[in-house]
C-alpha cells in the first residue's frame, strides 16, 4: 500500500511541500495573516472559503495551494471539506489535481459529504487525463462505506482494462482496500487479479502481486502462467514491487521444485553402507540410481539467475529479499554469493544493520563458511549501539573455530573492558560458549574467566561466576582449586545470581572441598535473613547436601538454617524448608523417599548446553517480521517443505495467444525477451564455472577486497554502482532492450572484455602483497588482529613470489607464529588493574628488511597521510589525582587518558574520570559546574551522576579540547551541597593521535618539515634501553605515537598528529655508536615539539 503515491508524487503529488513554500508570499503583506497562516483561526478559514467560492480560478488555485500547505504542515483542514468538494468538478486541471490531493486525505473522515460528490468521481473515472482517472479511483476506494461497494467494484473492473498502466496500478491498490471493506467480494476480485497478473507493464506487476498476497495467497495456480514473465520483468519493476514479488516467488518455488540440497554425496553414502550383502543385480539397480544425480529445473534456475543482479540494488530491502531467496532456494554451493552483499548493508543505518545482523546470525549457525572471509566486518566498533554490539558478538561466536579462536579471544578481551556493562556481560557468555564448543581453548578460557573474578565491576564478576559454573559442570574433577577460589570471593560478591551460583557449586561438589563447605554454610547462615530469595534457596540446598555428607560438622548449622527458613516472609522459602526437613531429617512421619535423600540431592546433573539464541529461528522465513520477533506475526505465510516429486512443469508453459500479441503491440515491447535471455545465459556460464563451494568463497573473498577499496570512499554510492560487472551489464541491457541483433553482438563483446579485465585484475591482485588488504580494509577494530592478517599474507605472498623468497617468507612466518600459542592464553587479564601492562607492538615493527622494502610501496592510494589515524599502540594505566578525599569532604576523583578517538568531537582528548564516595552517606548530583578555561579551550561535560552509594565508585568519560597546549583546564566539580575547584593538565604525549604511514611517506613528510620545524638532541641511552622492543615500548608509553615500519635496525620512526589542529608530529630515534642516540622531532608545532623532546629524553636515558 505504501507504493500508492510513488508515481503520482513524481508528477503531481509532490506539489504539497512546494505549495507550502509558495503559500507564504501571498500572506506576507498583512502581519496578522502571516502569523495565522496555519492556525485554526475561524476568520482565516472564512477567508479561504470565500476564495474557494470565487469565480476566478487564480483565487481558487491560491486557496488550494494554501490548504494543501496546511496539510503538509500537519494542520487540520477538515472543516474546509464542503467548500473544497464543490470544486471537484472544476475545469481547471491544476485545481482539480489539488482537490483530489485534499480528498484523498479527508474522504475517509468526511464520508457523508464525500458521498454527495460520488457522481462527480464516477464521471472523473472517464476523464481524458490519466492522473485524474487514477486520483478519482483512489478517492472512491478511500470512502469506506459498504453501500458503495458495487460502485467501487465496477470502477475497479473498468480501471483494470484502462490503457494507462498508472491507472491499472491504482486499480490493484484499490483491490486491497475493497477486500478489507467487504471480504465477500473475494471471488470477483480474484478475477480482476487474474486479469492484472497477465499485464506486461512493470508499473503494475508489484502492485498486483501485493493484491494477490493480500486477497488469495494460496491460489498459486494463478501464478503458473505468469511465473516466467514475472521472473523476466523483475529487474525493471520498482523497488518495493521487487520485494513483494521476490517473497511471493520464494513461496511459489518451494511448492513447485524439488530440493537442490539433496546432493549425490548423500546417495553415494547410503549406497556404500548397504551394498556389502547385495546381489549383482541389485547393485546394478543401485548404480543406476546413483547416476540419477540432481538436475535443477530450468524455471528454478531462471528465478535464481534473474534475482542475482538485484544483489547490487541500492535498496536494502531488495538485497535482503534476494538473500533470503538464495538461502531458501539455492544449492548450498551457490548461496555464498549473498554474503558479500549482506556485509555491504552493514554500512547502512543502525535499523538496517539490526535486521541484517539478525539474519546473518541465523545463517552463520548452519553455514559458517559463508561469512568466515568477512570476519573483520563483524568486529564491534565503540560507536555501535548495544543491540548491534550483541548481534555482532553472536555472529563472531558462531564463526569461531580452531583457526580463528585466538584472534577472537583477543578481541573479546577488549570487549570485556567495555563501559557498556550489558555488552561486557554478553562477551563473557560468548567466551563461555567458545570454551564449550572448542575444547582446545576450554582451559584457557576458564583461567581467563577466573582472572575476571578479581575485576572491580560487579556485573563482570557476576557474569563470570555464572559462566564458570556452567563450564565446571562439564569437567568438575579437575577444578577443585577454582571452586576454592570462588568460595573466598563470596564475601565480596553481592550480585544475587553470582552468590547463588557459587553456593550451588560448593554444594554440588562439597565432597571435593570438605573443609571449606561447612565454613561457607556458617558464614551464609549469619547473613541468611538479609539475602535475596534466590540465595536463600541455595543456602537451604547447601545445608541439605552437607547434612547428608558431613552431618557431624553441619547438623546444628543446617537445623538453624531450616528454622530461619520456616518463618521466612517468602512462601517459596517456607515450602522448600518444609520439604527439605521432611526429606533429610528422619522422624516417624518420614515417608519412603527419605531413604533416597542422598541420591535425590547429589544425583549427577547433566552439563548445561550453551547454545545460540538464534538456533531455532530458522523455521521462520528470513527477512520477515516473525523471524525478527522470533514469534509468529499476524499475516505470516509459512514456507512449505520441498515436494518429494516436482509437480508437472508444463503448467508454466504459455501459449502465444492473440491477446498477448495485442498487449505487446500496445506497450511497444516486441522482441525484448531474446536479448534478456542472452544476457542471463552468459551470467549462467560464469556461475557454472565457479560451482564448487570453495571457489565461490575465494571469489567472493577477492571481490570483497576490491569492493572495500571502492566503497571506502563513498558508502552510499556503493549501493547503486557496485564493483561487480553484472550491474553495468544489466544497466546496458535495460537501455538497449528495444535494439535487436546488433545490441546482442555489442553485449557479447562487452561481456568478453569485462571477463578479460576481471582476469587481469585478479592476476595483479595475486602478485601484490596482501598487506594491501590490511591497509585498505575499512573494518578496523580496537584490538589488534595479527593472526588473521598474518595467515592471509602468508598464503597470498607464497603463491606470487619465487622459491627462494618464499622460503624466507616461511621462516619469517614461523618466527611470527611462534608466540601464537601464547596468544591462546589470551585471557591473562592482569591488565584490568594498573599492573605492568604488556605492550602490543605491531608486526610491522619486527619484519625483516626484505619484507619492509616490499611493504614500502604499498601506501594507501591517493589518500592524505594525516587522515590515516590508527588505533593506539599502548593504553596508559597511570592515573592522576583530580580531587583528594580530604579536600572533597569524602569525594575523591582521579583521571587518566584513554587514548581513544573522542566520541564528543574530532578535536577533543578523551579523559576517563573515576569518582569515588569514601563516606558512609550517599552523595547526590555530581556534575561539572563553573569553568575557568583559557581562550579557545572547550570541555564536553559528562552526564550528571544522580547519586553515588557509600563506598561506590563510577567511571565517566569527558572530552577536552586543549587547543594543542599543555595549559590546565580548570573547572568546578559540584555535588548537591558543595563545589570543589579541580584541574586537569595533559602531558604533551596525550595531545596526539597515532598515524599509520609507510617509511617512504615518512621520509617525504620529514623532508618538508626541516629547518625551523626540526628539533633534535643527542642523548646517552641506558644499556638496557638499546633493543628495538624496549625503545618502542618506552616511546609509546610516553606519547601516543604510531610505529612506522623501518628497514634499518638502528633507526626507529614514530608518527602522530595533534588532536586539535591535525599537524603531523614525526619522531626519529637513531642509535649511534658508544651508547648514544639522536632524537629528532619534525613538526609545524615547534612548541609542542620542543616539549615532547624534553619529555622523551629522560625516558630513553634512564634505566
Amino acid at each position: 500500500m505504501s507504493g500508492n503515491g510513488h508515481s503520482y508524487g513524481e508528477q503531481a503529488g509532490e506539489a504539497a511541500p512546494e505549495l507550502a513554500q509558495e503559500a507564504a508570499p501571498t500572506t506576507a503583506p498583512s502581519v496578522p495573516a502571516a502569523f495565522g497562516l496555519f492556525s485554526s483561526d475561524t476568520k482565516k478559514n472564512e477567508d479561504l472559503k470565500q476564495m474557494l467560492e470565487s469565480s476566478k480560478d487564480s483565487a481558487k488555485l491560491d486557496a488550494m495551494k494554501r490548504i494543501v500547505g496546511m496539510i503538509a504542515k500537519g494542520k487540520n483542514a477538515s472543516e474546509l471539506f464542503p467548500a473544497v468538494v464543490k470544486n471537484v468538478a472544476s475545469k481547471n486541471i491544476e485545481i482539480k489535481k489539488l482537490v483530489y490531493v485534499y480528498l484523498m486525505r479527508y474522504a475517509e473522515e468526511q464520508q457523508d459529504l464525500a458521498l454527495l460528490s460520488i457522481s462527480t468521481f464516477q464521471r472523473a473515472l472517464k476523464d481524458p487525463n490519466q492522473l485524474i482517472r487514477a486520483s478519482a479511483l483512489r478517492v472512491l476506494s478511500s470512502i469506506r462505506v459498504p453501500i458503495i461497494v458495487p460502485i467501487m467494484m465496477l470502477a475497479i473492473k473498468e480501471a483494470s482494462s484502462d490503457l494507462s498502466p498508472y491507472v491499472r496500478k491504482n486499480a490493484a491498490h484499490a483491490i486491497q482496500k475493497l477486500y478489507s471493506l467487504d471480504p465477500e467480494q473475494k471471488e470477483m476480485l480474484i478475477e480482476v487479479i487474474e486479469k492484472l497478473l497477465k499485464d506486461r507493464s512493470t508499473l503494475v506487476a508489484g502492485s498486483v502481486v501485493m493484491a494477490f498476497e493480500e486477497v488469495c495467497p494460496d491460489r498459486i495456480d494463478l501464478i503458473h502462467k505468469n511465473y516466467r514473465k514475472l521472473c523476466n520483468l523483475l529487474v525493471d519493476v520498482e523497488e518495493w514491487g521487487q520485494v513483494v514479488i521476490i517473497h511471493m516467488l520464494t513461496r511459489y518455488a518451494r511448492t513447485q521444485f524439488v530440493s537442490p540440497w539433496k546432493t549425490d554425496d548423500d546417495v553415494v553414502e547410503e549406497y556404500n553402507e548397504n551394498n556389502f550383502y547385495e546381489s549383482d543385480e541389485e547393485q546394478k539397480e543401485k548404480d543406476r540410481n546413483v547416476k540419477k544425480t540432481y538436475t535443477m529445473d530450468p524455471d528454478h534456475r531462471l528465478l535464481l539467475r534473474n534475482t542475482k543482479p538485484l544483489l547490487q540494488s541500492r535498496n536494502a530491502a531488495v538485497v535482503m529479499a534476494v538473500a533470503q531467496l538464495y538461502w531458501h532456494l539455492a544449492p548450498k554451493s551457490e548461496a555464498g554469493i549473498v554474503s558479500k552483499s549482506l556485509v555491504r548493508l552493514l554500512r547502512s543505518n543502525r535499523e538496517v544493520q539490526y535486521i541484517v545482523l539478525q539474519n546473518i546470525a541465523t545463517m552463520s549457525i548452519q553455514r559458517k563458511g559463508m561469512f568466515e572471509p568477512y570476519l573483520k566486518s563483524f568486529y564491534v566498533r565503540s560507536t555501535d549501539p548495544t543491540m548491534i554490539k550483541t548481534l555482532k558478538l553472536e555472529i563472531l561466536t558462531n564463526l569461531a573455530n580452531e583457526a580463528n579462536i585466538s584472534t577472537l579471544l583477543r578481541e573479546f578481551q577488549t570487549y570485556v573492558k567495555s563501559q557498556d556493562k550489558q555488552f561486557a556481560a554478553a562477551t563473557i557468555q560468548a567466551i563461555g560458549r567458545c570454551a564449550t564448543n572448542i575444547t582446545e581453548v576450554t582451559d584457557t578460557c576458564l583461567n581467563g574467566l577466573v582472572c575476571l573474578l578479581s575485576n572491580r565491576d560487579e556485573t563482570v564478576v557476576a557474569e563470570s561466576v555464572v559462566v564458570i559454573k556452567k563450564l565446571l559442570q562439564t569437567q568438575p574433577a579437575h577444578h577443585g582449586e577454582i571452586i576454592k577460589h570462588m568460595a573466598k570471593l563470596l564475601d565480596n560478591i553481592t550480585v544475587p545470581v553470582a552468590r547463588a551460583s557459587i553456593l550451588w557449586l560448593i554444594g554440588e561438589y562439597c565432597e571435593r572441598v570438605p573443609k571449606i563447605a561447612p565454613d561457607v554454610l556458617r558464614k551464609t547462615a549469619k547473613s541468611f535473613t538479609n539475602e535475596d530469595d534466590l540465595v536463600k534457596l541455595q543456602i537451604l540446598n547447601l545445608g541439605a547436601k552437607l547434612y547428608l555428607t558431613n552431618s557431624k560438622q553441619t547438623k546444628l548449622l543446617t537445623q538453624y538454617v531450616l528454622n530461619l527458613g520456616k518463618y521466612d516472609q517468602s512462601y517459596d522459602i517456607r515450602d522448600r524448608t518444609r520439604f527439605i526437613r521432611q526429606l533429610i531429617v528422619p522422624n516417624e512421619k518420614s515417608g519412603a523417599l527419605s531413604k533416597y535423600a542422598k541420591k535425590i540431592f547429589l544425583a549427577q546433573k547433566p552439563a548445561p548446553l550453551l547454545e545460540s539464541p538464534f538456533k531455532d529461528r530458522d523455521h521462520f522465513q528470513l527477512g520477515t517480521l516473525s523471524h525478527t520477533l522470533n514469534s509468529r506475526a499476524t499475516g505470516y505465510l509459512e514456507l512449505s517443505d520441498w515436494p518429494d516429486v516436482a509437480p508437472d512443469p508444463a503448467v508454466r508453459n504459455v501459449e502465444v495467444a492473440e491477446s498477448a500479441k495485442e498487449w505487446t503491440a500496445i506497450l511497444g515491447k516486441t522482441k525484448k525477451e531474446k536479448p534478456t535471455e542472452k544476457f542471463y545465459s552468459e551470467s549462467e556460464e560464469e556461475e557454472d564455472e565457479s560451482a564448487s563451494t570453495s571457489a565461490t568463497e575465494s571469489e567472493s573473498g577477492s571481490e570483497s577486497e576490491k569492493e572495500d577499496k571502492e566503497e571506502g570512499g563513498s558508502a552510499e554510492s556503493s549501493g547503486s554502482s557496485s564493483s561487480s560487472e553484472e550491474s553495468s551489464d544489466s544497466e546496458s541491457d535495460s537501455k538497449e532492450s528495444t535494439a535487436k541483433k546488433t545490441s546482442g553482438a555489442v553485449k557479447e563483446n562487452n561481456a568478453e572484455e569485462s571477463k578479460k579485465k576481471a582476469k587481469g585484475i585478479s592476476k595483479n591482485r595475486n602478485t601484490s602483497s596482501s598487506s594491501d588488504t590490511e591497509s585498505s580494509s575499512s573494518e578496523g577494530s580496537s584490538s589488534d588482529s595479527k593472526s588473521v592478517s598474518d595467515s592471509r599474507s602468508d598464503s597470498d605472498s607464497g603463491k606470487s613470489r619465487s622459491a627462494t623468497s618464499s622460503k624466507k617468507e616461511e621462516k619469517t612466518a614461523q618466527d611470527r607464529k611462534t608466540p601464537s600459542k601464547q596468544d591462546v592464553f589470551l585471557l591473562d587479564l592482569d591488565d584490568f588493574y594498573p599492573v605492568t601492562t604488556p605492550v602490543a607492538v605491531p608486526t610491522a615493527a619486527v619484519l625483516s628488511p626484505s619484507l619492509t622494502a616490499d611493504l614500502e610501496g604499498l601506501s594507501l592510494s591517493g589518500s592524505s597521510v594525516i587522515d590515516q589515524v590508527t588505533t593506539q599502540v599502548f593504553v596508559p594505566t597511570k592515573t592522576h589525582e583530580m580531587l583528594h578525599r580530604m579536600t572533597g569532604k569524602g569525594l575523591s576523583a582521579h583521571y587518566h587518558f584513554s587514548r581513544q578517538p573522542d566520541m564528543f568531537g574530532d578535536h577533543m582528548v578523551s579523559v576517563q574520570v573515576t569518582v569515588t564516595n569514601t563516606t558512609d552517606q550517599k552523595i547526590e548530583n555530581i556534575h561539572i559546574g563553573e569553568k575557568k578555561l583559557p581562550l579557545g579551550m572547550r570541555i564536553h561535560e559528562f552526564n550528571p551522576i544522580e547519586f553515588l552509594e557509600p563506598g561506590g565508585s563510577v567511571t565517566v568519560s569527558m572530552g577536552i579540547d586543549f587547543c594543542d597546549s599543555t595549559q590546565t583546564a580548570s573547572f568546578q566539580l559540584c555535588t548537591k551541597d558543595d563545589h570543589f575547584n579541580v584541574n586537569i593538565q595533559p602531558p604533551v604525549g596525550e595531545l596526539l593521535l597515532p598515524v599509520t604511514m609507510s617509511e617512504k611517506d615518512f621520509k617525504k613528510e620529514q623532508g618538508m618539515l626541516t629547518g625551523m620545524n626540526e628539533t633534535s638532541a643527542t642523548i646517552a641511552v641506558a644499556p638496557q634501553n638499546s633493543t628495538s622492543l624496549v625503545i618502542i615500548e618506552k616511546v609509546v608509553k610516553a606519547a601516543n605515537l604510531g610505529v612506522v615500519p623501518s628497514g634499518q635496525d638502528n633507526i626507529h620512526r614514530f608518527a602522530a598528529k595533534t588532536v586539535h589542529s591535525g599537524s603531523l608530529m614525526l619522531v626519529t630515534v637513531e642509535l649511534k655508536e658508544s651508547s648514544t642516540a639522536q632524537l629528532i622531532i619534525n613538526t609545524e608545532k615547534t612548541v609542542i615539539g620542543s616539549v615532547l623532546l624534553r619529555e622523551l629524553k629522560p625516558v630513553l636515558s634512564q634505566g
